[in-house]
């Protein structure tokens, strides 16, 4: 006769749940930029510092198995790690202007838009905070329209 055995696998948290201390998704953000280690790590701290100066309000969040997440009324945008690029994909990047055109990936889709880095390449910094500075808006406005359709 087989016996039947239950295995369990833990898994450790991937992501900051709703009440637990954003310190903890600034940890997990602290340790992937250590753990890349190299030009990635550099441009995703880089971004992540400018992403706080465009918005000091922003609030960092860990989802989808390892991504960090900046929010501010809802995702602003999300800083991926590939190989060869850093993506940062920002949710309503398709609503947002982009006149110095630092959006370079994602250009087909309707809501989301993305900026590819890539060793050695440098981001205009101050057209980067604009946009920041311009989905917070983006996501405020949406947010504030659904509030009014509540009444």
């Amino acid at each position: 006769m087989k016996k039947s055995v239950a295995i369990s696998k833990l898994k450790k948290p991937t992501h900051r749940s709703a009440g637990a201390p954003a310190e903890s998704a600034s940890a997990l953000i602290d340790a992937k930029i250590k753990e890349l280690g190299d030009w990635r790590g550099k441009t995703l701290a880089h971004v992540r510092r400018l992403i706080h100066q465009a918005d000091p309000d922003i609030q960092e969040e860990w989802k989808w198995m390892g991504t960090p997440v900046w929010s501010h009324d809802g995702i602003v945008c999300t800083g991926e790690s590939y190989k060869q690029v850093v993506k940062l994909t920002f949710a309503r990047g398709a609503s947002i202007q982009d006149p110095k055109k630092l959006f370079n990936s994602s250009l087909e889709g309707n809501t989301r838009r993305a900026i590819d880095l890539r060793e050695g390449e440098k981001i205009n910094e101050a057209a980067f905070m604009q946009l920041v500075r311009a989905a917070v808006a983006a996501n405020s406005s949406a947010l504030a329209q659904r509030a009014a359709k509540k009444k």
